[in-house]
C-alpha cells in the first residue's frame, strides 16, 4: 500500500507507467518527458518519489532499472476519484451528480455511458 498520495504531476506519470508496462529513466524522457518538457533528471526525479512514496515498483535488469505500477491504470483512477468523493465531497456523490446536470457540454456517448453506469447500479441494487 502506498505510504503517501502522489501529486497532480506525479498521477499523471503513473498512471502513464501503469499502461505502457515497465520502462526506464531513459525511456520515460524520451516519450513522456518529451511530449510534457520534462527533462532527463526530472523524470528520475519523479520515477524516483513515486517508487519511494510505494507507487512503482522497480526492477534491475542489466544495470538499469525498469519502473512498472503494480495496479493498472483504471484503477488508479477508480481509487483517486474515490478519495476525491470521501475527502472533497464527504463521501456524497449528489454534488458531483449536479455538477454534471448543469454541464451542458456533456457528449451523446458521455450521455450513454452514464446512463449505462445507472442501469448497472439499479440492476446492482435489484440483487441485493
Amino acid at each position: 500500500m502506498p505510504k503517501t498520495e502522489a501529486g497532480d504531476r506525479e498521477f499523471e506519470l503513473l498512471r502513464w507507467v501503469a499502461r505502457r508496462g515497465p520502462a526506464t529513466v531513459g525511456e520515460t524522457t524520451e516519450i513522456y518527458g518529451a511530449q510534457h518538457g520534462l527533462s532527463r533528471s526530472t523524470v528520475q526525479t519523479m520515477l524516483e518519489r513515486l517508487h519511494g512514496k510505494g507507487h512503482l515498483d522497480r526492477e534491475r535488469i542489466n544495470g538499469i532499472y525498469h519502473y512498472s505500477s503494480p495496479v493498472e491504470s483504471s484503477e488508479l483512477l477508480r481509487r483517486r476519484v474515490g478519495r476525491f468523493v470521501e475527502r472533497a465531497l464527504g463521501g456524497s456523490l449528489a454534488p458531483f451528480v449536479a455538477y454534471l446536470a448543469e454541464q451542458e457540454t456533456l457528449s451523446e456517448e458521455e450521455v450513454a455511458e452514464l446512463e449505462e453506469l445507472i442501469e448497472r447500479l439499479q440492476r446492482k441494487e435489484g440483487t441485493k
